[in-house]
């Protein structure tokens, strides 16, 4: 863990000391081989999925990237665009981008802590619980689309349809 001191703003820690306690706490793999980032493997419903918390001090900001490997064809560029641009409309907290150059797609979200605000156990879970959620979520829309030929709406529809009751 990072040295308790105090930063900038004035923090009694580093705000990934907390991220990495979380970790600790529920087993999961991780490294913390920078002060301001931390890799966390966290299982999901679809596939593993690589977490990266990172502390941006010059904005105040715990950011999270989760990763799943998608590979595609670069003509299915563009209709992956469309389906990230499509599902980004659907969400209220943090978005899907694309990062091509290592063929990845990843949820992306921040928690501002300006002024010194220190970042608790349960913001840092519900952070990761809403990335995890969320690429769980939409996960089968990038599949329906890449491996089913669907066009980026029906992939969306197809992700969508939510079954009730049981069989």
């Amino acid at each position: 863990m990072a040295a308790i001191g105090q930063d900038q703003a004035g923090r009694s820690e580093h705000p990934l000391d907390m991220v990495e306690r979380l970790a600790a706490s529920h087993d999961w793999s991780f490294d913390r081989a920078d002060e301001n980032e931390i890799s966390i493997s966290v299982e999901g419903s679809w596939c593993e999925y690589q977490i990266a918390f990172t502390w941006l001090e010059e904005m105040e900001a715990l950011h999270i990237g989760c990763a799943f490997d998608l590979k595609f064809a670069p003509r299915r560029k563009p209709d992956l665009m469309e389906l990230v641009s499509l599902i980004n409309e659907h969400l209220w907290i943090g978005h899907f981008d694309l990062w091509s150059r290592d063929e990845v797609v990843m949820f992306r979200h921040s928690l501002l802590l300006a002024g010194g605000a220190e970042p608790n156990g349960r913001q840092c879970e519900a952070l990761l619980k809403v990335a995890v959620d969320t690429s769980d979520r939409y996960y089968q829309a990038f599949q329906f689309l890449l491996w089913a030929g669907k066009s980026p709406a029906d992939a969306l529809a197809s992700a969508m349809f939510e079954t009730i009751g049981e069989a």
